[in-house]
């Protein structure tokens, strides 16, 4: 058998995963023992788990995710009020497929930010496109993008991602237009796409923060009548780790 043309040839088009499998087979004398069918089926699963491996890559870098999160690595144990049940409902990815929302609430250091990066991890392993963002920040980024023009682009970015993370919402009161803003957000992805918003502010208090009576109707209205909702309670599990170096994050 002609070897390396066979592995030029599979690199030219582009058959990354195949060229791999073929020069691991070639390699290994147990390999002349399989039947043609089998080493197809072998060069194919290997040149799709790449792809997948590829494409999981692009969404993870495409996400921009605060934390290196999985879901296989949340920490149960913590005393935090952490509904294991409603957890591992939202890690099955259904309420995403219905385009529902989430909030999590909760005091600084109960882990809020890092379970919606594991949550955004698993979307991303379901072939859905994931965006992180902070409020702050989004917020600034968007008062510059309608200083240059850009702020269409932005927003109709941000209204196509299949899961969008807002993390720390609610910690200044909102300017007419990040209000505005906030608005066209949430109304472009109403029944379309899926939303997470975390915050230290209860639910209850979110109408205040956004700090006019009519944009804040409408808000909760798209945001949190179809969401679902996760409160945390407890000691800071960053004080924790302080106190034992050992314990899990």
């Amino acid at each position: 058998m002609l070897n390396h043309p066979t592995l030029d040839q599979l690199n030219t088009l582009g058959l990354l995963g195949m060229s791999k499998a073929f020069s691991a087979l070639i390699d290994n004398p147990e390999s002349s023992s399989l039947g043609h069918a089998d080493w197809l089926a072998l060069l194919l699963d290997r040149e799709l788990v790449h792809r997948q491996d590829k494409r999981l890559g692009a969404r993870l870098r495409y996400a921009k995710l605060r934390h290196q999160a999985t879901p296989e690595d949340i920490d149960y144990r913590a005393v935090r009020g952490l509904d294991r049940g409603l957890l591992a409902s939202l890690l099955k990815g259904d309420w995403i497929k219905a385009h529902e929302n989430l909030a999590i609430t909760g005091k600084t250091g109960l882990g809020k930010s890092w379970l919606t990066c594991a949550l955004g991890h698993k979307a991303c392993r379901d072939n859905y496109s994931v965006l992180y963002v902070r409020a702050s920040k989004l917020f600034d980024e968007l008062a510059l993008a309608h200083g240059d023009g850009s702020a269409g682009r932005r927003l109709k970015n941000l209204a196509n991602v299949q899961l969008l993370i807002i993390d720390d919402w609610g910690m200044a009161p909102l300017g007419p237009q990040a209000r505005h803003d906030l608005l066209e957000i949430l109304e472009d992805r109403y029944g379309r796409a899926s939303t997470i918003v975390t915050s230290q502010l209860p639910v209850e208090a979110w109408h205040g923060a956004i700090n006019q009576a009519t944009y804040a109707d409408a808000i909760l209205d798209r945001l949190i009548h179809n969401a679902h909702r996760m409160e945390l309670a407890g000691e800071s599990m960053r004080r924790a780790t302080t106190k034992n170096p050992d314990a899990a994050a």
